[in-house]
């Protein structure tokens, strides 16, 4: 017999359900050779990226990325898709510029996930401040003066979203 109760392994199988779908998600978008695929797998991603951070304890972040991200980003994609010509002449692949390019991000993302790992597993980690009670007035002031930067970075992220839709868009159609 196991000495872990039930209850640990059903939340042990909840988050093992959550990094799969987080891990599918970005597979999907990182591999479709459809946009609209790529988009779902992008918004299946971010899904399993809110249940993570819905695992951390932050059910505001978790919010403001299904919010934002998929909300936001991934339909403003969409829309950006349905605005585009449907016939596009796709350009020639060139097969080994694309590998070389493929390798080059491979080794660049290898190279960041060992220094994030070694930073988790070796570094020295402050103990986490108290929670807050949660409510509205402690979130607003806790965006406005601890967590300034990141909501204005999450901010610019979606105003590059919105112009990057707004490229594709544009991009698309063909001067009459």
């Amino acid at each position: 017999m196991s000495t872990f109760p039930v209850s640990a392994w059903l939340i042990a199988a909840i988050f093992g359900f959550i990094v799969t779908t987080t891990v599918a998600g970005a597979l999907i978008a990182v591999l479709s050779r459809r946009i609209i695929r790529s988009v779902a797998g992008l918004a299946l991603c971010c899904l399993g990226l809110a249940g993570l951070y819905y695992f951390l304890n932050s059910p505001f972040l978790a919010l403001m990325e299904i919010l934002i991200y998929i909300g936001a980003v991934c339909v403003t994609i969409i829309f950006g898709v349905m605005l585009s010509e449907p016939d596009e002449v796709a350009p020639a692949e060139q097969r080994g510029r694309e590998r070389w390019w493929g390798g080059i991000a491979l080794l660049v993302s290898l190279a960041i996930f060992w220094g994030v790992s070694r930073l988790s597993l070796q570094g020295r980690w402050p103990a986490p401040a108290p929670a807050a009670d949660g409510s509205v007035q402690a979130i607003g002031i806790a965006l406005l003066t601890t967590y300034s930067l990141p909501f204005e970075l999450i901010s610019l992220v979606l105003l590059v979203a919105i112009l990057g839709a707004l490229v594709i868009a544009r991009g698309g159609r063909t001067p009459s």
